[in-house]
């Protein structure tokens, strides 16, 4: 074999009859197989409904018992914006399977490539890692993993009234212990509750169905820093109801981006700071446009950095308008689990998680 390890890294997001062939030709050509499932530790959303421990649970029920003997999975953490800590991410999780799948190698000493259905992201990949070799595999038959997602929150699979055309496309185009693994996740509250999420979504996107092009939004968010501490609310409304975030919102015609900032940090965490020790304690900005930052569409933010002065208390806060609570959370305790879309990675751009 050419490879002693090839690596597969997805969001598998369902795991479907590509990703299958994928895996499978890595097999054909390598030792061993790492599946690394990608978006680990992210809260639950329409994009990523399944945990990681879910995902790798549906791609080894997929497997012969010999294909499970050689294949292993571990969840990767995402780090957007910074492509030095996801190749970071990316190695650790490698590095920490090597000896178990290779006891008694050294790493150096290993043929390491990476397997992928992607000619054009498998070469992203590549600049990424120049030392690995690559393993391109054709897409499988054009099967989509967002288009499966859609039909999957669209259609009352809950309910298990799924129309034969649809439960076709599912049967046609996944493994059956994918499949069944759906079925099974679609009797959960977790389903429930992100079914609501695509309601809402689908009726956002409703008020712009009869535009040329698709909009594009501009918001704001404020990081605002004082002695160790960040300042969150938790969100009361659609999408991502109940998780934390940075205060911000929607810039209004009349409005600059900072103005908005400020406007957005006070209404929704009624914080009692003059405007101008606001304005003098902002050390840094950034705009955050990664493609899929929203499910509500293609969405631009600025976010701003203020940095108030150490003391011994933090200012009182209070949640407001759009946010159901605000409180000051230690930067050693937030977690990308609990962060909604892409915040805790503007967190980890602008203050250095």
């Amino acid at each position: 074999m050419q490879f002693d390890l090839l690596v597969f890294i997805g969001r598998f997001q369902p795991f479907h009859n590509g990703h299958l062939a994928v895996v499978r030709q890595g097999l054909a050509e390598g030792q061993h197989v790492l599946v690394l499932a990608g978006s680990a530790d992210r809260p639950r959303n329409i994009r990523d409904p399944l945990t990681a421990d879910e995902r790798a649970q549906m791609i080894l029920a997929c497997l012969t018992r010999e294909e499970q003997s050689r294949v292993s999975i571990a969840p990767l953490r995402d780090a957007t914006y910074n492509d030095a800590i996801w190749i970071r991410n990316v190695q650790a999780a490698i590095f920490s399977c090597l000896q178990t799948m290779f006891p008694g190698r050294k790493p150096e000493g290993l043929r390491i490539g990476l397997v992928g259905h992607s000619k054009d992201r498998s070469s992203y990949y590549l600049r990424l890692f120049p030392t690995w070799g690559a393993v391109n595999v054709a897409n499988h038959e054009g099967i989509s993993a967002t288009d499966l997602r859609k039909l999957y929150f669209t259609h009352p699979f809950e309910q298990g009234r799924v129309p034969a055309e649809v439960a076709l496309i599912f049967e046609q185009r996944m493994p059956s212990a994918s499949y069944e693994s759906l079925l099974a996740f679609a009797r959960t509250s977790a389903y429930a509750e992100l079914k609501a999420e695509q309601d809402f979504v689908n009726r956002y996107r409703e008020q712009f169905a009869g535009l040329k092009y698709p909009p594009t939004f501009n918001t704001v968010d404020a990081v605002v820093v004082q002695s160790g501490h960040v300042l969150l609310i938790r969100r009361g409304a659609r999408p991502g109801l109940g998780q934390l975030a940075l205060p911000g919102g929607f810039i209004h015609e009349d409005e600059t981006a900072l103005d908005a900032c400020l406007r957005e940090l006070r209404e929704e965490t009624r914080l009692k700071i003059p405007e101008p020790v606001l304005r003098g304690s902002l050390t840094d900005q950034c705009q955050f446009d990664d493609p899929f930052r929203s499910v509500r569409g293609r969405t631009f933010t600025t976010a701003f950095r203020f940095d108030l002065r150490p003391d011994t208390t933090l200012p009182k806060v209070k949640g407001g308008d759009d946010a159901r609570e605000a409180f000051w959370v230690p930067l050693a305790q937030v977690q990308p689990a609990d962060m909604y879309e892409d915040h805790y990675f503007i967190l980890q751009k602008l203050v250095g998680l």
